[in-house]
């Protein structure tokens, strides 16, 4: 039996291709004539895909979802304004481009009103009567109108919109419509609406959840995590996203998609598709940036109390005072407090070194050299910049060690994506440490493994 794809509906003939009575037909126009005798009407936007296997399906599928992407990054704004009126019930902002609603709103309904009444000419307005769409320029983007009963929903995009994006913005309005009718009635009758459950509609019907920032689910099901370890691709979206939280609480599928570039020359439509798969299964979620400022804003709070409740106003050494907070007590200070200041400072760097607190021992350490270098102490300038020089170099091995192991464990147990994402990690690293050592065997032998490793994917 032949399988086909209609617009993402399924269909199957019945018949097999050697055997089909219809042969003189091509499968395209064979498929078409039925949909016909079965009633259905169509236009030129019809899609129809001939499904002969596994691999056609699954390609077929990462397009839809590529596309259906695109699309999203395409939109801008979305207004919804009163048919009748003209009037801007909803201005939702897809990107952070700056867009003055309510003039739009009056430039569109003059526009409209003249296209309509006949007594202009406007070659900028293309109308497509069928849908009762309208296309026209506004400053640098697209524009693209579609009216209902009660409203006109505008779309400002950064090109011309696809088929699918006039489809989808022809199946949100009747959707739209049905369900807010009494609201929308209602504003007409008295210029009051309540919109917040009409977002939720926009971001689901157009797909905007895309764009929102991602995290990853807080509870993860073993069986979905188990899943996820069973594929390559999957598997190295889960570890860059931790990875990428533990520096911000979100991420954006765009960065993923860069970072996963940058490790592997994997097709975007297939590493979206595999994103797509873990945003069903809920492994990763959308977030909407309100959470996400409200997230900061909570951490922010609390960092302050907390900072309230150990600090000492007596000493500058106990307090965790930065580099900008000591100018002030710079300015008063002589230098023999200044040395006692720094030999201070360096013995509590000292201490939090053996406790293997890097970060606090070297700002400690960026302290006493600011002190130094205030009062001109050629010698402790010196030492300190040593000191400094060799707590970095420090670092920057122990981190290069860990990069290493987890590249040959993620390589040992065939996760070619993450090891090779961790030996771009030493190498860069590596790359630092130059300047001492050119020689360094490590640096050929990582860039060979990185090229076996993207042969074996």
């Amino acid at each position: 039996m032949v399988y086909f794809k209609i617009n993402g509906l399924g269909y199957n003939c019945g018949y097999n291709e050697d055997k089909c009575p219809e042969e003189k037909l091509s499968c395209i126009e064979c498929i078409k004539a039925r949909l016909k005798e079965l009633g259905f009407e169509f236009d030129s936007t019809i899609e129809i895909f001939k499904i002969d296997s596994i691999e056609k399906q699954l390609k077929l599928e990462r397009e839809t979802i590529w596309h259906k992407f695109l699309d999203v990054l395409n939109i801008k704004h979305i207004i919804i304004m009163d048919k009748g009126s003209g009037l801007t019930l909803l201005n939702y902002a897809v990107s952070g481009v700056d867009i003055d609603a309510d003039l739009l709103s009056g430039f569109i309904q003059a526009n409209i009103t003249f296209s309509e009444s006949g007594e202009v000419s406007n070659q900028d307005i293309i109308t497509s009567f069928e849908y009762q769409y309208y296309e026209f320029q506004y400053k640098s983007f697209n524009i693209l109108l579609k009216d209902g009963d009660y409203v006109r929903v505008c779309l400002i995009l950064d090109h011309k919109a696809s088929n699918k994006l006039r489809n989808q913005t022809f199946r949100f309005i009747e959707k739209f419509e049905k369900e807010f009718k009494e609201e929308l009635i209602a504003f007409q009758n008295t210029g009051a609406i309540s919109f917040n459950s009409m977002i939720d509609e926009i971001v689901e019907s157009f797909n905007i959840s895309l764009t929102f920032p991602m995290i990853l689910a807080h509870s993860i099901p073993p069986y979905e995590l188990e899943k996820v370890k069973r594929s390559l691709i999957q598997n190295a979206i889960y570890n860059l996203a931790k990875e990428m939280l533990a520096v911000k609480p979100f991420f954006f599928i765009y960065n993923m998609l860069n970072r996963l570039k940058k490790i592997v020359n994997i097709e975007d439509e297939v590493v979206l598709y595999e994103i797509h798969q873990l945003l069903e299964r809920q492994v990763i979620a959308p977030t909407p940036i309100e959470a996400i400022v409200d997230n900061i804003e909570s951490g922010q709070a609390t960092d302050q109390k907390r900072e309230i409740q150990t600090s000492s106003i007596s000493s500058i050494i106990r307090s965790d005072a930065n580099i900008d907070e000591l100018k002030d007590q710079l300015i008063t200070m002589d230098e023999g407090s200044a040395r006692k200041l720094i030999k201070e400072i360096m013995r509590k760097a000292k201490m939090a070194e053996k406790d293997s607190t890097y970060r606090v021992t070297l700002n400690e350490y960026n302290k006493a050299l600011f002190i130094a270098k205030n009062f001109k102490f050629k010698e402790e300038i010196n030492k300190t910049s040593q000191k400094i020089f060799n707590l970095e170099h420090k670092t920057k091995n122990i981190e290069l060690d860990f990069n290493i192991e987890k590249a040959e464990n993620a390589e040992k147990y065939g996760d070619f994506i993450n090891s090779i994402n961790y030996y771009q990690k030493a190498l860069e690293i590596l790359d630092g440490f130059k300047i001492y050592n050119i020689t360094d065997p490590r640096l050929k032998k990582f860039k060979k493994k990185i090229f076996k490793l993207r042969e074996e994917i």
